[in-house]
């Protein structure tokens, strides 16, 4: 199953906006959905404090996005949704694998080089300021997330193919170094990511503060839309859809056929004021619903947390057993515990070798196979070759033979014709 299984993490240190729902939320509760995929999603609390010291806004986020992901569908039935912080395990996890990860392979941690040269760049000689060791292992934290739950597939963005890399990295290091315990995780990259122009035209972010919460309620949802950047044509002047936030936005929700026939208007010369009021009206009445539900779970967080924590006990179900065979793979045992983990590794370990030297076998055996007819060849060229120059030897010793008796011949003629000229003289 572990084929199947998908994991996404969801920090918690914001409210959820348009972009998160368009990029990672209506997805994942689509994939939550999905039988025949095993989903994972988590409130990554642990990741949250590592640049975020404010404990109100931490909660209150958890609380946000829980009532989130709720409220719009997910389905916690077929999904394991929890709390990180739920879950003891991957905090043990994280200084098992700490314990094996090379600092050299985090020095070469983005975010790491990215507080480094910034400092550098401000003119700081203490190059690590402000760097906290959070900060610093933090790819060794969502390594224990992943392996935790032996995931295979990682939805992320370019600039996360790295930690997934480090995983991998850290996970074979643990199975050569104690025993096979782990799925090499591998990266679920989208080569064309949606990307949401926010209130400024830039991308929909926090960091920019141009974003549209997702169930902000009516009037400051109108009031948002309506801060839009937008160009100095007056009604009536025919507009560029295709360079416009308001209809970028309205056809991310909208169907093909609605989206159509607001471009019309665009072409048509719609006033900007109405093209913001016909996006409002249409994301109002497409939120209304599941923002009723969040408003409902808002006030009713215990009915949430009970979620949080089924998430959590269904996801136990496999980290305790896992964990507990990487504290027997390491050593962390009973005194009078027997190493299974280690003695059923080792066994696999010598049943593959042995497979390997009988696979290694055959293969030689195949191969002397196939040139057992090129060896006959080449030892009947061999035999005939000799024969060939047995032949050439007992010709040449022929022809020596001739060659002398021929000489011999001719000696004993010349002798004769001496013997006769010498009666006429």
């Amino acid at each position: 199953m572990t084929q199947n299984r998908v994991l996404t993490g969801i920090t918690t240190t914001g409210t959820p906006h348009l972009g998160n729902y368009l990029g990672a939320i209506k997805p994942a509760v689509r994939a939550s959905q999905d039988a025949s995929l095993s989903s994972y999603f988590f409130l990554a609390d642990y990741h949250a404090l590592i640049k975020c010291h404010d404990p109100e806004r931490v909660a209150r986020s958890t609380r946000e996005i829980a009532a989130t992901w709720l409220a719009l569908g997910l389905d916690t039935d077929n999904a394991t949704f929890y709390r990180q912080s739920d879950i003891p395990e991957i905090p043990q996890l994280t200084w098992i694998l700490t314990c094996l990860c090379s600092k050299g392979l985090m020095n070469r941690a983005h975010a790491y080089k990215a507080s480094v040269d910034a400092n550098r760049d401000s003119g700081k000689t203490d190059l690590d300021d402000g760097v906290t060791m959070g900060l610093f292992s933090y790819p060794i934290l969502m390594a224990a997330d992943i392996l935790m739950f032996n995931a295979k597939h990682i939805p992320v963005g370019k600039d996360q193919i790295q930690h997934i890399e480090m995983a991998r990295d850290v996970a074979g290091r643990f199975n050569h170094t104690y025993a096979d315990l782990f799925v090499l995780p591998e990266p679920m990259v989208d080569d064309d990511p949606l990307t949401i122009s926010g209130l400024d035209g830039r991308k929909m972010s926090k960091s920019y503060d141009n974003t549209i919460p997702l169930f902000c309620s009516e009037d400051e949802l109108l009031k948002l839309i309506k801060q839009i950047k937008t160009d100095s044509k007056a009604p009536g002047e025919p507009k560029d859809a295709d360079d416009s936030t308001i209809f970028e936005l309205y056809s991310l929700f909208a169907s093909d056929e609605e989206s159509a026939d607001f471009r019309t208007k665009f072409e048509q010369g719609i006033g900007w004021g109405d093209a913001k009021l016909e996006l409002f009206e249409y994301l109002n009445n497409y939120l209304k619903a599941p923002r009723e539900r969040y408003n409902e779970l808002m006030q009713d967080l215990s009915s949430v947390e009970a979620e949080l924590l089924k998430g959590a006990e269904k996801a136990r179900e496999y980290s305790v057993p896992l964990l507990q065979q990487v504290r027997d793979a390491v050593g962390l045992r009973s005194l009078t515990a027997t190493s299974v983990a280690v003695s059923e590794q080792k066994a696999k370990k010598e049943k593959s070798a042995e497979q390997l030297a009988r696979a290694e076998e055959g293969r030689r055996r195949g191969i002397l196979m196939q040139l057992k007819p090129l060896l006959e060849q080449v030892e009947q060229a061999d035999d005939k070759a000799a024969v060939a120059q047995q032949l050439i030897a007992e010709k040449a010793a022929q022809v020596e033979s001739l060659k002398k008796k021929a000489k011999q011949k001719a000696e004993n003629e010349l002798e004769l014709l001496r013997e006769e000229w010498a009666q006429y003289l």
